[in-house]
């Protein structure tokens, strides 16, 4: 598969990894990689391209993608779905962490939270983030849900009627965690989601 590169230093590079041997086998056809393509379109101000993968839930598949993607391919971000439940082939969560060099565990609490407001097995979930580190790489991988709907709220959070935000999305974390790591400064759409930094980090223009 090409590999994608980064035109500038400041480009987001986004790993997308749908997870299901459904899908991968073509039973039916992935719907969280289009979710998440249409999602950054919208969300991202600044420049970003992705490298995708559709691979079966199999643990030596899912921790041999996420190193290529961090190691090889230089994502700074990498975001996977689907895998996350109690059931047996439901492995996402350990592959993560197995190539994991440090654990994000609010990534994963608030992600329960959003879900939580709409359905009571949402604890089920074992979504996890983690950093990985290589000597001169970084990024940030997360699990995110496999339905479009699901991402959506898991990433945007979740507005009242007027647009004020009843639970913060985990996404407008994430870039400054990619700040802290070494990665592009990411600005965003605020329409869509409003990035948080310290006011020592906010860049001028």
């Amino acid at each position: 598969m090409t590999q994608t590169k980064k035109n500038n230093p400041d480009e987001l590079l986004i790993g997308l990894v749908s997870i299901s041997d459904r899908a991968s086998s073509g039973v039916y056809e992935d719907q969280g990689i289009p979710a998440l393509r249409d999602w950054f379109a919208a969300a991202l101000s600044t420049p970003w391209s992705m490298e995708t993968r559709l691979i079966p839930d199999e643990r030596a598949e899912i921790e041999k993608t996420l190193i290529e993607l961090v190691d090889q391919v230089k994502c700074d971000l990498v975001l996977t779905t689907g895998g996350t439940g109690p059931a047996r082939r439901d492995v996402t969560p350990e592959a993560t962490l197995a190539v994991a060099t440090k654990e994000m565990p609010g990534f994963g609490e608030q992600m329960r939270q959003i879900s939580l407001q709409f359905v009571p097995t949402a604890i089920l979930s074992r979504q996890v983030a983690v950093i990985r580190e290589t000597s001169d790489h970084a990024a940030l991988i997360m699990n995110l849900p496999g339905q479009p709907k699901s991402i959506k709220e898991t990433l945007e959070g979740l507005k009242d009627a007027d647009g004020k935000p009843v639970v913060s999305g985990i996404f407008a974390a994430v870039p400054y965690c990619i700040d802290l790591i070494g990665g592009p400064y990411i600005e965003t759409n605020e329409s869509v989601c409003k990035a948080f930094r310290p006011k020592s980090a906010i860049r001028k223009k």
